[in-house]
């Protein structure tokens, strides 16, 4: 039987996703909340502007206490390397690298401080691994979340924090919802499973990767694209 003072510590764990207004943000969220979380949000429509590291350090700071930090809040854009300005390369990167690197900095200052420890889990890409068209500012970014992401499991696994990515791929959320109904086709068609992923089905492997299931479990930057990226 689970000690009474285990499930009440475990009722009041407190997890703070990042970018939680829509997509995969807002799924994760509300996944952590039917498992008993306490989710704490912070996003641009609620006046948050994680690209400036005074504000993300204080999306952290805010909290009585921080058991997760979920770094979902990112941002595209799709032009060609030779077009992309110097200004669009800084924004993409402040928000989908800088800021990723910043929180888990601030939440990893807390957690290490703590009995128990914490989860963090950064939203890497299917272009961290593959350089993608048009896209240049967001591939780097992201590749650039799944080296950070080993970087700090290294230096934080034997303080009882760990750091994990996820790597989803084609996902029905407002970033895709652009595509062409010929441009969805043709890739669906190279996606072993057949079609776009759903945010709840990107949540669920967070929610495994912040749970003691995943107890032994750092470092790891996970695709979840239907085997896009094993093809």
């Amino acid at each position: 039987m689970t000690p009474p003072e285990a499930v009440e510590d475990q009722a009041e764990r407190v997890a703070l996703v990042t970018g939680a207004s829509r997509g995969i943000g807002a799924a994760t969220a509300a996944r952590l909340r039917r498992d008993g979380w306490v989710v704490e949000t912070a996003e641009r429509s609620t006046g948050v502007d994680l690209a400036d590291p005074e504000q993300a350090r204080s999306a952290v700071a805010r909290l009585d206490r921080l058991d997760a930090l979920v770094a979902n809040a990112g941002t595209i854009h799709r032009q060609g390397a030779l077009e992309t300005s110097l200004e669009d390369w800084r924004r993409v990167v402040d928000l989908n690298l800088t800021s990723a690197f910043v929180l888990a900095q601030a939440a990893a200052r807390r957690m290490v401080d703590q009995p128990t420890g914490g989860s963090i889990v950064l939203l890497a890409s299917m272009l961290s691994f593959t350089g993608g068209v048009n896209a240049s500012a967001y591939a780097a970014s992201k590749g650039g979340v799944a080296q950070l992401t080993k970087a700090l499991s290294n230096e934080l696994a034997g303080r009882g924090v760990r750091v994990n990515a996820v790597a989803p791929g084609y996902v029905a959320t407002d970033m895709t919802a652009s595509l062409e109904e010929w441009r969805r086709r043709e890739i669906e068609a190279r996606i072993p499973i057949g079609r776009f992923g759903e945010p709840g089905e990107i949540a669920d492997v967070i929610a495994f990767l912040l749970s003691d299931d995943a107890r032994y479990v750092t470092g790891a930057v996970l695709p979840v694209d239907g085997g896009f990226s094993a093809r």
